[in-house]
């Protein structure tokens, strides 16, 4: 992403002159208060919002609205990409789990041998088979998230980004995903993740990424650092002066970064 300007309105820019550069393999996450861009990134990222200036590539090439109008360089572009809603219900919309987990291999042209072969065995690596025939819209919010993650990784995906993964999960589900996640990375997948949960931040991602209330990078590194840079994380509203920020000497965590 380079020079990369972006306005909803054909006005005023949500987003100007911002670049970024995320290697293969690496795990990020976007801190920012609500407001602060995050979401509007993330569309940026996997090709569901287009710069109004400058350019964004992925895969070697520069993504462009009339690039991925081609059906065939759309469909190989988001097999590569998978992207989890911030509200799982926005991306579920079938009667029954295992057609919703079906859904994105068969719109790719995926033989039904194959089909079924992938939501088998995605079933059992999720531990979802129990879920197999249910409605997805008689799910609890936790399942409902396993089913959206299932959908994603169907596809195995080169990079999954996530749009604040774990907002009304419970604390075991949370565990599951954050789980899943070390392991995905540390099979090499790229996991873009946006938050304002700064313990989600700590367990997952090596590098963060702060954005600004007023949409500006304000922050590229080490996410340790951001995490312990407490008037950075005041300053753009992660946190207030009575939180209290992570210390070595009185915090320990379950999760650790290999």
């Amino acid at each position: 992403m380079d020079c990369v300007s972006f306005s909803y309105d054909g006005y005023e820019y949500l987003f100007d002159d911002f670049s970024l550069k995320i290697s293969s393999g690496e795990s990020v996450c976007i801190l920012g208060a609500n407001g602060s861009g995050k979401s509007t990134l993330l569309k940026i990222l996997c090709g569901l919002a287009y710069p109004s200036k400058g350019s964004f590539w992925a895969f070697g090439q520069k993504i462009t609205e009339d690039l991925l109008e081609d059906n065939r360089i759309a469909q190989k572009f988001h097999r590569r990409i998978g992207f989890i809603f911030q509200n799982s219900d926005a991306q579920l919309f079938n009667s029954r789990v295992w057609d919703e987990i079906a859904f994105g291999p068969y719109q790719l042209g995926l033989s039904k041998e194959e089909v079924r072969a992938r939501v088998e065995d995605v079933l059992t690596m999720l531990n979802l088979k129990n879920l197999a025939d249910r409605s997805p819209y008689r799910l609890s919010g936790g399942e409902k998230k396993k089913v959206a993650v299932a959908s994603a990784l169907i596809l195995n995906p080169e990079v999954l980004i996530l749009d604040e993964p774990t907002n009304g999960l419970d604390p075991k589900t949370q565990r599951w995903l954050i789980e899943l996640l070390l392991e995905l990375n540390k099979r090499g997948r790229t996991i873009i993740t946006s938050t304002h949960n700064l313990d989600l931040a700590h367990a997952i991602s090596k590098r963060a990424l702060v954005l600004s209330e007023d949409h500006r990078l304000v922050y590229d590194g080490p996410c340790h650092q951001a995490l312990a840079d407490s008037q950075l994380l005041m300053s753009v509203n992660l946190i207030d002066e009575y939180h209290h920020v992570h210390d070595a000497k009185e915090h320990r965590h379950r999760y650790t970064h290999g």
